[in-house]
């Protein structure tokens, strides 16, 4: 049995044709075609910060707009999260990061709970990040946590410049993955649950 932590997870629509791959013990390369530029750029500070090499490709609709690209996107690196985690045996599976950038600073905690749940409260303070729609961010991590099955509290405690404010978002992100998924050689092979499972 292989003891490598990857993925490769296709999803197919009618709004968006996706591929993901994903190593979880990676060095943080990235790589992305998804129409949706911002994005690309907050997609790679989790695999920079997370130390994920992370590819991603998308055929979507944003010819309409990118919510559905944005969306399944989220959902599609869940589904390869869960399956590249599997049986969770042997991880810390918490993580927590604090990250600032001038003005602001944002806190991630995540869970790999087995139990969808998404606390998100950042304050944007603007709607939109150049052609980017803020909102877009809750749909991108509402559809990861539903397919990655972890619980995520998303916290921006202080920012006056949106970039800003979801750049420490995304960082701390990669690092509280970082810290949940690594392999703590105290545990070994121990499930880290007191109900034997996740």
């Amino acid at each position: 049995m292989s003891d490598e932590r990857t993925a490769r997870v296709s999803r197919d629509t009618l709004e968006t044709q996706i591929s993901v791959e994903l190593n979880l013990d990676g060095t943080g390369q990235a790589k992305f075609e998804t129409q949706v530029p911002f994005l690309e750029h907050m997609m790679d500070q989790i695999a920079r910060h997370g130390l994920i090499d992370l590819d991603v490709s998308c055929q979507g609709d944003t010819h309409i707009d990118d919510h559905h690209s944005v969306e399944d996107i989220g959902i599609t690196i869940g589904q390869a999260m869960a399956q590249a985690v599997g049986n969770k045996r042997g991880i810390r599976r918490y993580g927590h990061a604090y990250v600032p950038l001038d003005e602001a600073l944002s806190r991630v905690v995540i869970d790999f709970s087995g139990r969808p749940g998404l606390v998100m409260k950042v304050p944007f303070t603007q709607k939109r990040i150049g052609q980017f729609d803020t909102e877009l961010f809750w749909e991108f991590f509402q559809g990861f946590v539903n397919h990655a099955q972890v619980t995520l509290h998303i916290d921006c405690l202080r920012g006056e410049n949106a970039h800003h404010q979801i750049e420490t978002v995304f960082k701390a992100f990669g690092r509280a993955l970082r810290m949940a998924l690594e392999k703590d050689p105290r545990l070994g092979d121990a499930m880290p649950s007191t109900k034997g499972t996740l």
